[in-house]
């Protein structure tokens, strides 16, 4: 494969795996590609509607399963192990390009591959990670998106204050599986100089069941003065 044709196929997968679909036109005619798809989720309905999406994304493109490119997906759902044995896999199938859109499945295909082209879909703060070296230039084999900018967490605050402009406290809540998100809000929503009067309480660590009692909590104490 050409280096060219190469990079605009890496580009393709990439921008469907993010899109799900973007509309582009892509090269037909070419040998069959294959994609090493590894999520992070488990295989159930909605782990399958996201590999669907993604295939109907690639066939916008005119890459079609059966035609000119094979999708090879495993999913390790949030087990380390075995995350890191179906990247191990996937890398010893040699495809074009791997796919990747959890923290813990990018570090195991890094681990497992540092020249097979990596696509991350969706990936919180890849440069604190240490997966690129920034998001204009990553650098490595891995390019990608990133889910969210944490540059505008605080915006988030000021927006917060306009809206409610006599608020005086606010409370960061975290899923604690996800600790890469805590960490980079946390150093991205230090107050600004428009925000002084705004004091923010240490982060709360939360489980879905668990908002709820939070909630009430955070409204005995607003009440409590």
């Amino acid at each position: 494969m050409a280096g060219t044709k190469r990079r605009e196929f890496i580009r393709l997968v990439g921008g469907a795996a993010a899109a799900w679909p973007l509309a582009a036109r892509a090269q037909q005619g070419e040998r069959v590609r294959r994609i090493g798809l590894l999520m992070g989720t488990a295989d159930d309905r909605e782990g399958q509607a996201r590999v669907t999406a993604l295939k109907q994304g690639l066939q916008a493109l005119g890459w079609i399963v059966g035609r000119n490119i094979e999708v090879e997906t495993r999913f390790g759902g949030a087990d380390a192990g075995r995350i890191r044995a179906h990247a191990a896999e996937l890398v010893a199938l040699a495809p074009e390009v791997l796919v990747g859109h959890t923290t813990a499945v990018i570090r195991a295909l890094r681990q497992a591959s540092s020249s097979i082209p990596i696509v991350m879909a969706a990936i919180n703060d890849p440069v604190e990670q240490g997966f690129v070296s920034s998001l204009a230039h990553p650098g490595g084999n891995i390019t990608g998106f990133a889910f969210v900018d944490f540059q505008m967490v605080g915006k988030w605050l000021e927006i917060l204050k306009e809206v409610a402009p006599d608020i005086s406290r606010a409370a960061l809540m975290f899923n604690p599986t996800r600790l890469p998100i805590t960490t980079s809000t946390c150093v991205h929503s230090r107050p600004s100089r428009g925000q002084s009067q705004l004091r923010l309480r240490r982060p709360l660590f939360a489980t879905p069941p668990k908002l709820k009692r939070l909630s009430s909590n955070l409204d005995m104490s607003r009440a409590a003065g």
